[in-house]
C-alpha cells in the first residue's frame, strides 16, 4: 500500500477538486476503481466541496442568456483537449481507456534492459505517461527523480524501501526518494506511470544502461 501518506492525501484532494493534470486524474481514478481503500475519503472530500459551493455567495454572470444559449446549443460533450478519444470498455480500469486504449494487446513495447519493457504513451498536460512491464523477480535500476513520479500497479506487485505495492496501490516518489523497485516473484508486474520531471539512474548498473534507455 502507499507509504507516503502526505503525498497521497494531497493527490486525493487534488483529484476531488479536479485540479490534477489529466493523466494524474486518470491514474487516481483507476486507483479508486481497483481499490476501495480511499473511496470513502474521496467521497467525503467531494461532499465537502459541494457544501462549500452551496454556501458560497452567488456571483453575477455577465450576459447570462447568451452564455446559456451557447452551452445548450453545443452538441459536443466537454473533453480535455490533450486526451485521446475514449476507447471501448475493457479489463483495464475505465479511467485509463482514453490514454492506454481498450487493451494492452499490440502496444509498442520497447525493451529497456533484460526483464524490463516500457510502452511510452506520450506527454499529456506536461506529464510523461507510460506503461512499465517488469518480469517477475526482476529489479528496476536504482533511480531518483527531478520532479514527481506516480506509479499505479495494474498487475502483480513490487517492493522497494518504502513498502510493498500490489494491484490498485499507488507509489509516490520525488527527489527525496532513491529506490530500486523489485517485482514480486510468481507474476510479472505491470504499472501505469505518470512522471513530471526527469528520472535519474543512480546505481552503477543503471548508469551503465542509461545511454540505452533514453
Amino acid at each position: 500500500m502507499e507509504k507516503n501518506v502526505t503525498g497521497m492525501d494531497e493527490l486525493l484532494a487534488g483529484y476531488a477538486a479536479g485540479t490534477l493534470s489529466y493523466p494524474a486524474q486518470a491514474l487516481v481514478g483507476a486507483h479508486l476503481e481497483l481499490s476501495d481503500q480511499n473511496r470513502g475519503y474521496v467521497s467525503s472530500l467531494e461532499s465537502l466541496g459541494g457544501v462549500s459551493l452551496s454556501d458560497a455567495d452567488p456571483v453575477a454572470l455577465n450576459d447570462r442568456d447568451s452564455a446559456l444559449s451557447a452551452i445548450f446549443s453545443n452538441d459536443t460533450p466537454f473533453s480535455n483537449d490533450n486526451a485521446p478519444a475514449p476507447a471501448a470498455e475493457s479489463k483495464l480500469p475505465e479511467s485509463l481507456h482514453s490514454i492506454v486504449g481498450d487493451t494492452m494487446d499490440g502496444l509498442p513495447w520497447k525493451t529497456l534492459l533484460p526483464g524490463v519493457k516500457e510502452c511510452k504513451l506520450g506527454e499529456i498536460d506536461g506529464c510523461a505517461t507510460s506503461l512499465l512491464w517488469v518480469r517477475a523477480g526482476r529489479a528496476m535500476p536504482s533511480h531518483t527523480h527531478h520532479g514527481t513520479e506516480l506509479t499505479l500497479v495494474l498487475q502483480g506487485g513490487f517492493r522497494d524501501d518504502d513498502g510493498h505495492y500490489v494491484s490498485g496501490d499507488v507509489a509516490f516518489a520525488d527527489g527525496d526518494v532513491d529506490h530500486k523497485p523489485i517485482a514480486d516473484e510468481g507474476e510479472d508486474c505491470i504499472c501505469f506511470a505518470v512522471t513530471a520531471g526527469r528520472l535519474e539512474l543512480t546505481g552503477p548498473v543503471g548508469r551503465w544502461f542509461a545511454p540505452f534507455m533514453r
